[in-house]
């Protein structure tokens, strides 16, 4: 079958590759949408946890042998320890990520634990259910930030998990919601999105920030930005560098959170809200063209905003 593989730094590639081998608790999804994401990305051009060869690719869904229209949570946790007990299984120390440390979705077919697969609603379409793991992962953003009624929110990168945070944002009642990106067209998606304004940088005062790059920069913006006793949450993994200033932190009393995945709940919440995004600035892309996309992307290409490959 058919994959885009990552077979060095900087390098994705097709590839004929072997049919996934099944497992007892295991069934094969038929991949009809996977997304590509920002991290994936910066994980080609600096392996870490991502080791070649692989074949990546956590936001996906697909056809199931019955024919079952299905999504796939890629995050695999223990299910026993302290933390899967109290609902936190994205932070399970056990925890292992579909397309990460095992082979993803970037296939025509790839082998998936049953218990991790979520039935969609037969109306859904496939770019929608290709999103619902970024939904998931903004959903859980707006929940770690505790964010107040009426808040005044900013969104620092207008990438997928931006936008979707935007959207949030808008439809859980903000004051005020303002992005900032340095690509204009990606500033213009969010204005047209909900944003109040969207420009190159943040402007004015907010309740809680978040943070969808993560380099040192947007990281002490984010802080700046915060009025006293705000909540800036990062999300973003572009940077290891904090960048910002601890002080300012401590005199008026700014949190600083981090935000990572969704529990299990989230995800089934995000099932059901994918049919209610505007996601007309979603791309699709066949396979075939997948590594070029990808290469472009991860290259600094600011187009498309979203890339979902299609086997």
């Amino acid at each position: 079958m058919k994959a885009l593989v990552f077979t060095a730094p900087s390098v994705v590639e097709l590839h004929d590759i072997d049919e996934p081998s099944v497992k007892t608790d295991e069934i094969i999804v038929e991949v009809a949408a996977a997304g590509i994401c920002g991290s994936e990305l910066h994980g080609v051009r600096t392996p870490g946890f991502r080791t070649p060869p692989l074949v990546m690719g956590h936001e996906f869904a697909g056809t199931t042998p019955d024919g079952r229209r299905v999504v796939v949570n890629p995050i695999l946790s223990c299910g026993h320890c302290d933390l899967c007990a109290r609902g936190r299984s994205q932070l399970c120390r056990e925890r292992a990520l579909i397309g990460v440390h095992r082979p993803g979705g970037f296939a025509e077919r790839v082998a998936v634990p049953v218990s991790s697969v979520h039935v969609l609603p037969e109306v859904m379409s496939w770019t929608a259910a290709g999103l619902i793991e970024p939904i998931a992962y903004a959903v859980h953003t707006w929940n770690v930030a505790q964010v107040p009624e009426g808040a005044r929110v900013g969104v620092i990168g207008c990438g997928t998990i931006g936008l979707l945070c935007v959207q949030l944002a808008r439809a859980r009642g903000a004051s005020a919601v303002v992005a900032a990106d340095v690509s204009q067209r990606r500033a213009a998606v969010a204005a047209r999105l909900g944003a109040d304004g969207a420009g190159p940088s943040l402007r004015g005062e907010f309740d809680v920030v978040f943070d969808a790059v993560g380099l040192p920069v947007t990281r002490a913006d984010a802080l700046a930005r915060l009025a006293p006793g705000g909540t800036a949450v990062g999300l973003g993994l572009a940077s290891a560098d904090p960048g910002f200033d601890a002080s300012d932190l401590v005199r008026a009393e700014k949190r600083l959170l981090g935000s990572f995945g969704y529990t299990a709940a989230e995800f089934a919440a995000a099932v059901t809200l994918a049919a209610e995004w505007d996601l007309s600035w979603v791309d699709t892309f066949p396979l075939t063209d997948g590594a070029r996309v990808f290469t472009d992307l991860m290259n600094g290409g600011t187009e498309p905003v979203k890339a979902l490959l299609t086997p």
